[in-house]
This record gives structure tokens, C-alpha cells and sequence, in this order.
């Protein structure tokens, strides 16, 4: 793993969360994207050498709105880049960690994959390579 490229926070209103965390961080988002798939509607905010991504629901069964209704707002997950996602995923999955479906396409041009957080202390991981 090469960094922390984002630390996702699962928020219920995004254009709310925006105008929060734009004072917060004294800048504005650089991107709004849907990802139909996963049924999220995210934005992204630049912190140094990381990013922060908002994600709110776009469908009432996503696991954005689950995990909302469950545990409320707040941090969903963090994600680390990777160079090669099937070669991590697979030395992981040696290493014992339990991986949650397939790899796909995720928000800001990357393929993404989780590690489910009953094999990481609790905290739900996602790996994101760089699309080509």
C-alpha cells in the first residue's frame, strides 16, 4: 500500500455536508460524482496529500443508507492506493483478511475493493488502483 488516498464520511445531505466541510477546510470540493452502481452520489475535498470523500445515498437499499440508518453519519471508511489491486488482494487474502465482492469501478477513475471490517478491527478498508 502506497498512501491513505481517501477517508470516506458517510453523510445524509451532501450539498449540506459541502458547505460544512468547505469551512471547515477553507476550500471548496473539486468534484461531484454519482456511482450508480454502489448507489451513492459523492464529493471530494483535497487535505494535503489526501482526500476526503462525502458520500450520500442515492437509493434507499444502497449500503450508504444502511449504514446511515444503522450507526448515523460519520466515518464509513478509509481507503489505501495501491499499484496493483488483484496482486494485493490477493496477498491479503493470504494473509487471512476477508474481501466483500468483486473488484469495480468506484468514484474519481478508480477500481475499488473492501476488506470487511470483522477482519480489520472494525473498520471497513478500500483499496483503489488508478484506472488506465
Amino acid at each position: 500500500m502506497k498512501k491513505i488516498e481517501h477517508i470516506g464520511i458517510a453523510v445524509s445531505n451532501l450539498e449540506f455536508s459541502n458547505d460544512l466541510f468547505s469551512k471547515l477546510l477553507g476550500k471548496e470540493h473539486y468534484k461531484i460524482e454519482t456511482v450508480e452502481s454502489e448507489g451513492v452520489k459523492t464529493s471530494f475535498f483535497v487535505v494535503g496529500e489526501t482526500k476526503i470523500e462525502l458520500v450520500e445515498s442515492s437509493r434507499y437499499d444502497s449500503a450508504i443508507a444502511k449504514f446511515i440508518e444503522k450507526k448515523g453519519q460519520g466515518m464509513h471508511h478509509m481507503a489505501f492506493h495501491v499499484d496493483d489491486i488483484k496482486k494485493e488482494l490477493e496477498r491479503l487474502n493470504k494473509e487471512g483478511f476477508k474481501q466483500i465482492g468483486d473488484i469495480k469501478e468506484g468514484a474519481d477513475n478508480k477500481l475499488i475493493c473492501f476488506l470487511h471490517p470483522k477482519s480489520t478491527n472494525g473498520v471497513l478498508i478500500e483499496l483503489c488502483q488508478e484506472k488506465e
